[in-house]
């Protein structure tokens, strides 16, 4: 590896955190074709290619990742330099994006991110809240919170929080039909809300025999939220995660005793969790988590 142009790196995180030739070049102040130029001066001297490039613009290769690691840490303890130490979270840039389950991006997630992206007001988030995970394997997410944790690839998992579900129905559909006094009360004379079975994208939500055997749903959706809003209409009893069914003041638990515990696991990819804007999601959602680890675990149900 040849020695490398200090200059030449401050372009490479700038394409890093743009993803476009021409957006670092606006950055820096230089046109596009000195970015190009700088760039295959610095990928001649580190002996390989940095970037993919697509339709869409610069994507990092894992030579590229490695390099943005190291590069990123210079910068910061340059800016710590000149600012005494002070301002890290200003000086965070680029995309982070941040794959999560629909319900619990909704609902814990979306709720508390302002905070986060008024620290790091540099930084776009990306949060992909819905049926199903982005790929960490593919590196289509910095961070996921998964309902398992993977078994293979080049991921790094780590427990993240157990959380818990319960029945839950609307007042009005409790005062109309009555409130089952045990688990095979709902076999006959209650309309159930759940999943729809072949679309499950995760088996951790095939949760319905947990509450009593043979139990099927009648309105179904793909969608926890779409779920919760049928509940909240009154058509019937379904599951939901606590953190969901305490919010909503018109709901009632329903069978309080029946209660069903998951686990939410993070991910990060082995060649990207040391960025810094990986390293400040991931302690930025642990310390998210420790501040509501009563919605997510109700007392009642520890």
């Amino acid at each position: 590896m040849q020695a490398m142009d200090w200059s030449d790196l401050q372009v490479f995180l700038a394409v890093a955190q743009t993803g476009q030739l021409g957006r670092a070049g606006a950055a820096l102040r230089i046109d596009a074709t000195t970015v190009s130029r700088r760039l295959r001066r610095l990928e001649a001297a580190v002996g390989a290619n940095l970037f993919e490039h697509t339709r869409e613009g610069q994507v990092l290769t894992e030579a590229g990742e490695a390099l943005l690691v190291r590069v990123e840490r210079m910068s910061h303890e340059a800016a710590g330099i000149d600012h005494g130490g002070d301002g890290q979270g200003a000086r965070l840039s680029g995309t982070l994006r941040i794959s999560v389950a629909e319900g619990f991006g909704s609902w814990v997630l979306a709720r508390r991110l302002p905070q986060f992206a008024q620290a790091h007001p540099r930084l776009t988030i990306d949060l992909v809240a819905n049926s199903g995970f982005l790929s960490m394997s593919k590196r289509e997410a910095d961070i996921a919170v998964m309902l398992s944790r993977p078994k293979a690839g080049p991921i790094i998992a780590g427990k993240l929080s157990d959380y818990a579900l319960g029945l839950y129905a609307s007042l009005d559909y409790l005062e109309m039909h009555g409130a089952p006094a045990r688990g095979a009360d709902l076999v006959a004379g209650h309309s159930l809300i759940g999943y729809i079975p072949d679309l499950l994208y995760a088996p951790e939500l095939r949760y319905l025999d947990e509450i009593h055997p043979g139990l099927t749903p009648r309105l179904r959706s793909s969608s926890i939220n779409a779920q919760h809003q049928l509940i909240a209409a009154g058509a019937g009893i379904g599951v939901l995660p606590c953190f969901i069914g305490n919010a909503d003041a018109t709901l009632s638990p329903v069978l309080p005793d029946k209660r069903i515990f998951r686990t939410f696991w993070m991910v990060t990819h082995k060649d990207t969790h040391q960025l810094a804007r990986v390293q400040a999601g991931k302690e930025w959602i642990v310390a998210m988590i420790e501040q509501c680890r009563d919605l997510l675990v109700p007392r009642a149900a520890q």
